[in-house]
């Protein structure tokens, strides 16, 4: 049989820096507190408890987790560490220009000309004015 106090000393115990790995992960996939809450049915201000409080998520929810910022349950937990960091804006970038697929191909052709009138500015050099 359990002892009533065993129970209790184990809900007590915490994975010491899930909450600040948890946000480091979710930043560095570019995902936003509600994006994360919302991928895996709670709210923002649940992920934002997670990553600032000392709780931790059940396991139900743990693996929620773990799917939608795709890492494994060891790299989240920091039982190993996580992959290579991405820059968090490309990964940004990245999710918007996803998004990018799901217009239809007049939108696309102008965000894509858009970009590349952006890029081609860029890359020459800056005019200067002459005094007459």
């Amino acid at each position: 049989m359990t002892n009533p106090l065993e129970i209790e000393t184990m809900k007590e115990r915490t994975i010491e820096g899930f909450g600040p790995r948890l946000a480091a992960i979710r930043k560095q996939r570019g995902v936003t507190q509600a994006q994360l809450g919302e991928a895996v049915g709670v709210s923002n201000r649940v992920i934002a408890y997670y990553e600032t409080e000392s709780g931790q998520p059940p396991g139900a929810l743990l693996i929620d987790l773990c799917k939608a910022l795709k890492v494994s349950a060891d790299e989240l937990l920091g039982i190993k560490p996580p992959k290579e960091p991405k820059d968090p804006k490309a990964t940004r970038l990245l999710n918007r220009l996803k998004q990018v697929v799901k217009l239809p191909p007049a939108q696309q052709r102008a965000i894509l000309q858009h970009i590349d009138g952006l890029i081609a500015a860029q890359k020459s050099p800056p005019k200067t004015r002459t005094k007459v």
